[in-house]
């Protein structure tokens, strides 16, 4: 069982589920009504670090999932929680100011190169040595 990579796969979706109550409360504070989706800069700083963290989603969670199952669910596990720490610090950094989101980008792109490389070669090494 994937016990660990399981609960990293939630918490990954906390993040966005919080994103996403950023979106709505900034929505309300900077007067951008639905379905609008540009305003004032302070808003649209929220809106892309939502926007970015579904983009990386889907190449997050199967070079998780790959990485667990080639290799490790702690190791994957691991490596997760510090894509989840990075989108954190993300999400919090960009809707400061638009400098501000470079070291969580770096820390989860970072990670979700290991993660998906970890993968990848597991899978080749397997293939090759079958």
């Amino acid at each position: 069982m994937y016990h660990f990579t399981a609960l990293v796969t939630c918490l990954a979706i906390l993040v966005y589920a919080y994103a996403s109550i950023l979106v709505s409360q900034a929505r309300g504070k900077f007067g951008v009504k639905l379905p609008a989706i540009s305003g004032t800069p302070d808003f649209e700083r929220v809106f892309r670090a939502q926007m970015n963290t579904l983009e990386w989603l889907p190449m997050f969670l199967p070079s998780l999932w790959l990485f667990a199952i080639y290799i490790g669910d702690t190791f994957a596990a691991g490596l997760g929680l510090v894509w989840v720490i990075g989108r954190v610090l993300y999400v919090h950094g960009y809707a400061q100011a638009v400098e501000k989101r470079g070291p969580g980008f770096f820390i989860q792109a970072l990670a979700n190169t290991a993660l998906w490389a970890g993968a990848s070669g597991a899978i080749i090494w397997r293939i090759v040595h079958v």
